[in-house]
């Protein structure tokens, strides 16, 4: 048996990403075809040393993610981009390729969506039968995962206070979904705009994306699974979807693993840029989970509704949304009264992260926006299928050759 890892002793990363077709760029539901080239049979799961491939849901979605936890970020992303390079070898003989970016510019999710219809089928087709998972928030968004362990409930409290304030910033660094329905969306992270709305049937399911300010796992237990699990029991009387898995909130406590999902990611051009907002990521929450700006009960003071007003801003504006609290920024250590959460990055970056083999992503990130902004800066203001196939066909080309989006 494993001892349990403690706070930043290992990190799990997941990559999502779309196959779509060669030439047209349209979704090809093909996640099964592309695992069993892989594996030789139709499973969820692949192995593959450091990393495995998996599908979750949406049969047009692969997932690349870490074998388990880490050790350390470096090297990471040379090993997700030569898995990249394998899916898209093993895809080019079935005319596909994978396709970065948090939707599709122009898919329609109520005709395209097809369900993953093997192992676990049963809890996706619940999940659809429930909820009905033709729409976006279902069926076109794709995302970066980040996994951080923690022991005990002093460790849990820490690492989720921390998150819980970092939450509400993080498009402002990741956005990439400012174009779906073939046109451009109501804000530039177009795939948390859709997420928010996915289970409204439920909504306890997903909350205010922002978690409720628990911090031991009794207070979890009885403030977010119980309410969850009551709401869903007269949908989902064979209890199958009553487990962990079913909070949706953008960062999520998963006892059985000791860890935190951070989910409120968009996936970027290419692993080199996602592993950078990852590694900036872990470094301002080592920075709050050590109190070096504020105290723990600072943190721990936020309200879901004063963080959600936040994150909306983001959702719509990034790196350009005005902070104009000065209590927020000085969980940061920025000493002015305003900002924009572009301005609070550079902040945190300058503070924080050494050179690296993240800072190329990162200089691009904060020079010229996340992105989301390069792409309707590629895009032009002109939305027509040509132009928006040139532009996400430089982004495929992007992933498949290591390549910065803008840069």
């Amino acid at each position: 048996m494993t001892s349990p890892l403690h706070l930043f002793e290992g990190f799990g990363v997941e990559l999502e990403y779309m196959i779509v077709d060669s030439e047209t760029l349209s979704v090809r539901s093909i996640a099964d075809e592309l695992l069993m080239a892989e594996a030789g049979e139709y499973v969820s799961d692949v192995e593959r040393g450091d990393l495995d491939w998996s599908n979750e849901l949406a049969l047009h979605v692969i997932e690349l993610k870490t074998a388990g936890p880490a050790a350390d970020l470096g090297g990471l992303a040379g090993k997700f981009q030569r898995d990249v390079d394998a899916a898209n070898e093993l895809l080019a003989p079935m005319g596909a390729r994978l396709m970065p970016g948090a939707m599709h510019p122009w898919m329609d999710p109520f005709t395209e969506m097809k369900l993953w219809p093997h192992e676990y089928s049963p809890i996706y087709e619940a999940y659809n039968r429930i909820f009905d998972c033709r729409g976006h928030g279902w069926a076109n968004l794709q995302s970066t995962h980040i996994n951080l362990p923690f022991c005990g409930d002093e460790e849990f409290g820490r690492l989720h206070a921390a998150i819980r304030v970092l939450l509400p910033i993080l498009p402002a660094l990741a956005a990439s979904s400012p174009v779906y329905n073939g046109a451009a969306g109501p804000g530039l992270d177009c795939r948390l705009k859709v997420y928010q709305s996915n289970q409204r049937r439920i909504p306890s399911v997903a909350g205010a994306v922002i978690p409720e300010p628990v911090f031991t796992r009794g207070d979890y237990e009885e403030r977010i699974f119980a309410p969850m699990f009551r709401d869903i029991a007269p949908h989902d009387p064979d209890k199958i979807l009553q487990g962990e898995f079913l909070n949706s909130r953008g960062a999520i406590a998963r006892f059985g693993r000791g860890s935190i999902e951070i989910r409120v990611l968009d996936i970027q051009e290419c692993p080199e840029a996602d592993l950078a907002v990852v590694a900036l990521i872990v470094e301002v929450l080592r920075a709050l989970v050590a109190e070096t700006w504020t105290s723990g009960e600072e943190q721990r003071g936020w309200e879901v509704g004063e963080l959600a007003e936040i994150l909306a801003r983001t959702i719509e504006k990034a790196e350009e949304a005005v902070l104009d609290d000065p209590w927020y920024l000085a969980l940061f250590g920025f000493a002015g009264e305003r900002a924009t959460a572009g301005e609070l990055w550079h902040h945190l970056a300058a503070d924080l992260l050494p050179d690296g083999e993240s800072r190329r992503a990162l200089d691009l990130i904060l020079t010229r926006g996340p992105l989301a902004r390069r792409i309707l800066w590629a895009v032009g203001g002109d939305f027509s299928p040509g132009r928006l196939a040139a532009v996400y066909g430089d982004l495929c080309d992007c992933l498949r050759d290591g390549r910065l989006f803008g840069a």
